[in-house]
């Protein structure tokens, strides 16, 4: 299908890279095709599809190890290609906006350079991030590329949510609480609305679970408080981070082990989480299909963290309506979200089994007063969106 309002959609995550390629003549753009490169898998062939999940064309021989410069140059091309058209701009996912980029912006060498600045706040996704921004610079510096903010949708968070308890003067800095994933729990906000206005309007708890996980608390449409800070690194147990953890615990290492700053980062970043505690893998299907105590202790601690931290957004809402799943754990791991409901009974969440084995949109047995769905994100679909209004001036 030709068109002259093509866009390409970046999504570099902590551990793949997604592809969304959108019709963005209209305020809502229609996805074209799509494709993932998923660094758990060692994908060696990156195939597009079209939206019913149909084959459109492929890249031959792509790693996740290729090159950046000679993956997007290829990534460009075919898609062109097929579109028969060149498209009109790339639209990126970036983690960290800091206190500069409270919504997304068209980038440019000055842009580039500020977000680079903020790399230490996300160093196992900023770089990532800014990579396909600089190799498709390289390459077509031409065409336009937009910035999407993971923070702006936090952007609102005020004290005391939003504060750190540390010197003023360290606040002033720009040493407070971000949030991220906001891409996602936009989709989810935006979905939440279409499905019904009523249940938008409801003190609701998104979960975003994939190797990367947080949770927002929302209404109507807004952040009100979530589990991630200054970094992606807080909140919750993730694939290979240790989410909150006692300041102590690093003092203790540097004090008494001799590590340095570069083995905590390592070790915070890389070493932990999942990984750190089975000691077998990140990948949470794996972890499900193992027999090991340690892969069941690692789940475990996982869903406990989980729905301890929906009972303090439930205490920053003054109670909890509605409870959202997303992300490839929230979308696809039923055995995780009938731990995480169990946990939470005694606030009134309760499964309908057979619901959630279908991963049906409501989860929720007939009896009981809190909401449970499991939605599908598109933090792609969100950032042409951004891409559309960008262009369009609007």
């Amino acid at each position: 299908m030709p068109t002259s309002d093509a866009v390409l959609v970046v999504n570099s995550g902590s551990s793949s890279i997604k592809f969304g390629v959108f019709d963005a003549s209209h305020a809502d753009p229609t996805l074209l095709c799509k494709a993932q490169i998923d660094e758990h898998q060692g994908a060696s062939r990156l195939v597009f599809t079209d939206p019913a999940g149909r084959a459109s064309f492929a890249l031959e021989q792509v790693e996740p190890d290729t090159p950046p410069d000679r993956l997007f140059a290829a990534v460009l091309a075919r898609i062109e290609q097929h579109l028969g058209e060149q498209l009109r701009a790339v639209g990126h996912r970036v983690v960290h906006g800091g206190r500069e980029f409270p919504r997304p912006v068209e980038v440019n060498r000055t842009v580039l350079a500020a977000l680079d600045a903020l790399s230490p706040l996300a160093p196992l996704h900023q770089p990532r991030c800014l990579t396909p921004i600089r190799a498709i610079s390289a390459i077509r510096p031409e065409l336009t590329q937009v910035a999407c903010f993971d923070t702006s949708f936090h952007h609102g968070l005020a004290p005391p949510v939003n504060r750190l308890a540390i010197p003023r003067h360290l606040e002033r800095a720009g040493i407070r609480r971000y949030g991220f994933h906001g891409l996602s729990f936009e989709y989810i906000a935006g979905r939440l609305a279409d499905i019904s206005p009523e249940l938008s309007s409801k003190r609701t708890v998104a979960a975003h679970l994939g190797n990367g996980a947080s949770l927002c608390a929302m209404r109507n449409g807004r952040s009100i408080d979530t589990t991630m800070g200054l970094t992606p690194l807080d909140g919750l147990v993730m694939g290979t981070r240790c989410g909150t953890i006692d300041p102590g615990v690093l003092l203790y290492l540097q004090q008494q082990n001799g590590m340095s700053v570069d083995d905590l980062e390592q070790l915070l970043y890389h070493q932990s989480g999942l990984l750190g505690v089975s000691g077998i893998s990140s990948d949470m299907r794996v972890l499900l299909a193992s027999q090991e105590p340690a892969a069941k202790e690692a789940v475990d601690l996982f869903t406990f963290r989980i729905a301890q931290q929906v009972a303090a957004m439930a205490g920053t809402l003054g109670g909890l309506e509605c409870l959202v799943f997303t992300g490839g754990i929230g979308e696809h791991a039923s055995e995780i979200r009938e731990q995480v409901c169990e946990r939470l009974r005694w606030l009134g969440v309760q499964l309908d089994p057979s619901a959630n084995a279908a991963a049906q949109l409501h989860l929720a047995s007939k009896d009981t007063s809190v909401a449970v769905l499991v939605i599908a994100t598109n933090e792609e679909a969100t950032i042409a969106r951004h891409c559309a209004a960008l262009i369009s001036g609007t």
